[in-house]
Formats: C-alpha cells, structure tokens, sequence
C-alpha cells in the first residue's frame, strides 16, 4: 500500500482522532472475546485452588475446580480452554508413561469440562516434559533428546487426549515430522474431526520460566531445550517449519512466545493466511501483572493493549492467562 496524503491544512491526520466515535469508526484492528484461549493448570485434589507464585492472580486448580473455570469461560463468551497439568512428582519417569494415561489429569480434567460445558473447545497440550522426570519435552537417551522415539510417544499421547473429548490438540514439542505423524494417527483412529493447532514456531526462550514453576518443571529440567525450541535471532526458519507443519496436516499454527515475536506473527500472517494464533507466555503475563500489582503501570491498559498487539500483527486469536480480565472489559466496552 502507498499512503496518499493531501499537504497540510487539507490534511489534518488528527481530524479521526478527535471524539470516540471517529476513532472507532477508523479503527484498524477490533480485539473480542472470540479471540481469547485461556490457559489453565491442572493438579490432583479436590476443590484446591493453589497460586502459582511467579504468576500473580493464577492458580493450579483440582479438576472440580477446572470444570468451573471452563463454566465461567463459558459464560464470559470465551470459546477456548487449554489445559496444562502439574504431574506429582511421583509419576514422572524417563519413559513418560503417564502422558498417554487415559485416567492422567489432563484427560479427567477433558472429560469432566466436557460433561459440564459441552460447547466450549478444549485444547490439550502435546509434549511430554509434564512427565518425564529429565524434564524435556522428549524422551532423553545418553544426553540427547531424541526425535523419532519421541513422535511415536507423542501419537499415543494424543490419541488418549483425543479419545477424551478434545477438540483442539496443540503439539508443543518441537520434534520433526510429528504433525505428519499425530494427523495420520487421528484419521486412523476415528479422530478425523480434531483440529491440530501447531506450535510450529517455538523459541528457546527465557519467557517460559513461570510457566515451568506453575507445571511443576523447573526441577527436573536438565540442561536446556536448544536442541530443538527455535533460535531466537531466526526468522527465516519460522516460516519454514510453519509451511512443514502446514503441509502435514496442521490447521492451526502458532508461534510463542508471544510480543517478543510480533514480527514473526506479522510474516507468518502475510505469507501463508493460514489462521494464526499467538501464546502471551507466563513471563509476559508476569510482567505485566507484576507491574500492575506493584503501581507501576496500569494493569488493564497494558493488558489490553497488549493483546491488541497481536490482532495488529496478523493473529487470529491468543492463548494468554489474561483471558477472563480481558473479556469481563470487553462486555463492559
């Protein structure tokens, strides 16, 4: 596009600034709540409702307190819930035997949200370092994180998830080839309805440290994930794995984290149309709640501003932990 301006005094750039309705009627980009997915932790027990720490105002619920947090997205209008488990301890292993459990958290939380609230989506996570005790998203063999092994855990992991009422799976591993893998495996299976939303372009990124805190991983990590999160001087190679993952199978991509990256939402938008999602990750919610929490800035401007941002850089929804705030102004609006 190449902008054609009058000279000043015919031109006057502030003229569709001046009153709310000129600046709603020119506006470019409209945030709602339709495009919100609200990250949720799940942990054993019953009406338990632990904070996270690092993430102020987020808790880790028991599943009957997961089942009315899926109400109340409901009934702000939220379409979307993803849930992420804190394993006990216990039943961490190298060989991640819980992650394809049919009775692990992630799925009782899946079934007992979809017995409630059958018309939200639920988003499951596919990855394995909720379960295994090196921490990693894959399995780890002599120091390695190994692909292929990994993928073949990671099917059946999603297949339990599917078997369990998800709508929505979000691989989040990082692994080659298992987009081909998981899509292959859901058509066989009968799953043939479930949407896959890739993260296809996830950097090894030091935004990811409260989150770790909240899934209970920050403990078990041995070393880091280089190996395989992307690199966060590369933009090129986001836009390769986005197409890989497309031509797999993939319905949906994402790219995480989320403002630090706004650049790689805008070329993933522009060059592949595909719906494109953002995660607003634990230490970008930190941030800005952190700040909030202590005066620093104001809380719900920047919040909202924030998630503005994304809908400027081309995505279609975001994953982020503000999600009910965010739709309890928007009602207001």
């Amino acid at each position: 596009m190449t902008p054609t301006v009058a000279p000043f005094p015919a031109a006057r750039l502030r003229r569709t600034r001046q009153s709310p309705a000129l600046r709603g009627l020119v506006r470019e980009n409209v945030l709602c709540v339709q495009d919100l997915i609200w990250p949720v932790f799940v942990r054993d027990g019953e009406d338990v409702e632990e904070p996270v720490n690092s993430m102020p105002g987020v808790v880790r619920r028991s599943v009957d307190k997961v089942v009315e947090a899926a109400q109340e997205a409901a009934a702000l209008g939220i379409p979307a819930i993803c849930l992420f488990p804190y394993t006990d301890p216990a039943k961490k292993t190298p060989g991640c035997e819980e992650a394809w459990n049919p009775d692990n958290l992630s799925n009782r939380a899946t079934r007992a949200i979809k017995a409630a609230v059958p018309d939200i989506a639920v988003m499951t996570d596919v990855a394995l370092d909720p379960y295994n005790s090196d921490g990693h998203d894959g399995f780890v063999v002599e120091g390695e994180i190994v692909n292929d092994a990994t993928v073949k855990a990671l099917v059946k992991q999603a297949l339990s998830q599917a078997d369990a009422g998800a709508d929505i799976i979000g691989p989040s591993d990082m692994m080659d080839g298992r987009i081909g893998a998981l899509r292959r495996a859901l058509e066989e299976t009968g799953h043939s309805n479930v949407t896959l939303l890739s993260y296809a372009a996830k950097y090894a990124s030091a935004f990811y440290g409260p989150f770790r805190d909240a899934v209970g991983a920050s403990g078990a990590l041995k070393g880091d994930k280089t190996t395989y999160q992307m690199d966060p001087a590369n933009s090129d190679e986001a836009l390769r794995l986005v197409a890989r993952d497309l031509a797999e199978g993939a319905d949906m991509v994402m790219i995480k984290p989320g403002m630090p990256y706004l650049d790689i939402c805008r070329r993933v938008k522009d060059t592949f149309g595909a719906p494109t999602f953002a995660y607003q990750v634990s230490g970008e919610y930190a941030m800005i709640a952190g700040a909030a929490q202590n005066g620093w800035i104001d809380g719900d401007r920047a919040m909202m501003e924030s998630l503005l941002a994304f809908k400027r850089a081309g995505c279609d929804g975001i994953l982020t932990y503000f999600a009910p705030a965010a739709a309890r102004l928007l009602q207001q609006a």
